[in-house]
């Protein structure tokens, strides 16, 4: 029993040790990596494969990639990964190497010392526009009397619609569009007591497409609704306010004019009580009397003498 274990042990092992290189007229050749794929959400572009195993080295990868511009106008040149070249895992992010919404040539090789094994292409060409959008992770809080709303951070590619309402049979249902770098988001004053209901979704304007709407999730405002009797009561006092502010508006202003223009009171001699026509008509009277009353020329003689 321990004999035939030890047997299958070292098939495996010799089996392990001689698959991964092969040998072309007696030379060792590296295998070429196999089942290329991408994996693509929301605008996270990874290129993944079936590592190459030799027991005991550790095998190191390069990624290159070939756009339609280089294909058709720099003589089907391949770029090199600029995160991936080497790599020692068997997966490449090749977001930032994806710039463009046109299709990609990716291919990889293996290489362990001197060795090194023929390149492995992806079968089909891969296009950002086909990469899948989830409806976007969120929270809902409270911050006084408005709705917070934090949206997970997809990057710079994506917006977000915001849709909002009061649950309730009817509501109105509100939609807030909400730019790149603009988190989190503060909506609309929300009236306590009521129960509000919040969905969103992401849209990517470089490929033209958006996720669907996440679920529903609502959240009840803290606090009781102002009574009616309250709600008249502070319009009263809001009024009363008005009023005596206006009040005293009109009190000051007239302290102020009479300050600026007294009313100043004339002496009893100085006023005139008849009519100034009769006045000038009673003074000409005055000074036709004394003419005729004159004295003559001897009474004046005796007076000097």
């Amino acid at each position: 029993m321990v004999l035939e274990e030890i047997k299958t042990s070292l098939i495996m092992w010799f089996s392990y040790a001689l698959i991964p290189c092969w040998f072309v007229d007696g030379a060792a050749v590296l295998p070429a990596p196999q089942n290329l794929s991408v994996r693509s959400v929301n605008m996270k572009h990874v290129l993944t494969w079936s590592p190459v195993i030799v027991p005991e080295e550790i095998i190191h990868y390069s990624v290159e990639y070939q756009g339609e511009y280089e294909s058709l106008y720099m003589s089907h040149i391949w770029i090199p990964s600029s995160w991936c070249s080497p790599t020692q895992r068997p997966e490449c992010d090749i977001t930032e190497d994806i710039t463009a919404t046109v299709s990609y040539s990716l291919r990889v090789r293996a290489t362990l010392g001197s060795l090194t094994s023929a390149w492995s292409t992806l079968k089909h060409r891969f296009n950002q526009n086909s990469t899948i959008l989830t409806p976007p992770r969120m929270e809902i809080t409270m911050d006084g009397f408005h709705l917070l709303i934090k949206l997970e951070d997809l990057g710079p590619h994506f917006e977000f619609f915001v849709s909002y309402w009061r649950k309730e049979p009817g509501a109105k249902e509100h939609v807030k569009v909400v730019r790149p770098g603009v988190l989190p988001v503060y909506l609309e004053m929300v009236e306590p007591g009521a129960a509000y209901c919040v969905k969103a979704r992401t849209f990517v304007k470089a490929i033209g497409r958006h996720s669907a709407f996440s679920q529903p999730e609502c959240v009840k405002v803290q606090g009781e609704a102002l009574p009616l009797a309250l709600a008249l009561f502070a319009f009263v006092g809001f009024v009363l306010i008005l009023v005596v502010a206006l009040l005293s508006l009109w009190k000051m202003g007239r302290l102020l004019r009479h300050s600026c223009c007294p009313v100043v009171m004339l002496p009893d001699t100085l006023k005139i009580t008849n009519s100034p026509q009769k006045l000038i008509s009673c003074r000409k009277e005055e000074v036709e009397a004394c003419v005729t009353s004159g004295l003559s020329s001897e009474e004046l003689l005796k007076a000097w003498i």
